[in-house]
């Protein structure tokens, strides 16, 4: 298998966007807009499910969302190759009931061995569809705080049996107050972080105070990222379009909450002055993009995406300095 076809270089930044998966099936343009942004790097996520009660993984079953399959999310790789992206795929799992992965934690030895045996097929699955595919880029797990801690060496095991199967780079998706309790980071490409990092208390902080609060954060990541000699790439970054938007995501009622354009504006101005240009950051891919209407559009305006907000200007301006 030849990697020569991606454009990745040595210090490239990644200009990189998570992709909703489309519940049907979707037009290779729909990726277009992306580029209107620079953005040259995507996120294909094959969501899969466990029931916290049976936390057996499923995936690829006949009610799931075309883009969240094996052929849906095997399609948008080859239209997002076609389109000249390099692609990142980050097998994510939704716990049934609670959302958040961090979370979980099987409740006895039966459970662990369950999940861990189907954990397995779903990322090994992905990687050999990552190989097949020549994906330049492969994250083998998102946000599980707990079995990380708790059972490193099944994890190490996990990456062995991916670099059996897949050339590619490969990478794991922290949380961002977990990073540093991952202890197989050296047996990875890059430090991944879910970068939500929680910034100002404020209802709308000034970019200034922004960039301030951020380069105390940067100060740290460097420090991890040279004791593990290995760069470090936000696998999620991003903030909704609402009030206290930067204060943290968990802690409030976006209901209740008004619109703040603003805000969210300048939580991106904010992160990209104090770390997009430095030399130990990879770059990293935003907090999502819709490549097709939902049933309900106007439920986006408070979410995290930035299209057709103020912030695509934003993440454009940065983007493109690394065109």
């Amino acid at each position: 298998m030849s990697w020569n076809t991606t454009k990745e270089k040595t210090g490239e930044k990644i200009n990189g966007a998570n992709l909703v998966a489309p519940p049907k099936p979707m037009d290779k343009e729909a990726l277009i807009p992306l580029k209107s942004i620079h953005a040259d790097w995507i996120s294909v996520i094959p969501y899969a499910f466990i029931n916290p009660n049976e936390p057996t993984v499923r995936f690829d079953f006949s009610d799931q969302w075309w883009g969240e399959s094996i052929k849906g999310s095997s399609k948008m790789i080859e239209m997002a190759k076609e389109q000249g992206f390099n692609v990142m795929l980050k097998p994510h799992v939704w716990v049934r009931g609670q959302g958040w992965a961090g979370d979980f934690q099987p409740q006895n030895e039966q459970d662990w061995k369950n999940w861990q045996k189907s954990y397995e097929r779903y990322i090994l699955t992905f990687a050999k569809i990552a190989e097949s595919h020549d994906v330049p880029l492969l994250c083998v797990g998102t946000e599980f705080r707990k079995t990380t801690v708790q059972h490193p060496e099944y994890w190490q095991q996990l990456i062995r049996k991916v670099k059996n199967i897949y050339q590619g780079k490969i990478t794991y998706a922290a949380n961002w107050d977990n990073y540093k309790n991952i202890t197989f980071w050296d047996d990875l490409d890059y430090i991944g972080i879910d970068a939500y990092f929680p910034l100002s208390e404020k209802k709308t902080p000034t970019v200034y105070e922004l960039t301030s609060s951020w380069e105390r954060i940067a100060h740290e990541l460097q420090e991890y990222s040279a004791r593990h000699s290995k760069p470090i790439l936000f696998t999620e970054y991003g903030y909704e379009s609402i009030d206290y938007t930067a204060d943290g995501h968990w802690k409030h009622d976006k209901d209740t909450l008004s619109v703040n354009y603003t805000a969210q504006m300048n939580a991106y101005e904010g992160l990209y002055n104090a770390i997009w240009d430095e030399t130990w950051f990879k770059g990293g891919f935003f907090w999502k993009w819709h490549l097709t209407t939902p049933y309900r559009p106007e439920r986006l305006t408070r979410t995290f995406t930035p299209q057709n907000k103020p912030t695509m200007d934003v993440i454009k301006k940065w983007y493109a300095k690394n065109d």
